[in-house]
């Protein structure tokens, strides 16, 4: 797939802006259950674990767009 730019409501918007946006929505989801069973307690440094979860996710959901 080529990775174009996609109409939204008359703005050309980059699919990696939107990607972005679709990783931390899913990251914010992962990070609420983290947090309800007290996972982020057994990391040394939560918001450097939040941001590398946030970058595993978003290549993930680049790598499966990109197919």
């Amino acid at each position: 797939m080529r990775f174009t730019e996609i109409n939204l409501f008359g703005v050309y918007v980059a699919p990696m802006s939107l990607m972005m946006v679709a990783a931390w929505l899913v990251t914010i989801a992962l990070r609420r259950v983290a947090s309800r069973f007290g996972a982020l307690r057994y990391v040394w440094h939560p918001a450097l674990f939040v941001f590398a979860v946030y970058m595993i996710v978003l290549s993930s959901i680049t790598i499966i767009i990109a197919r």
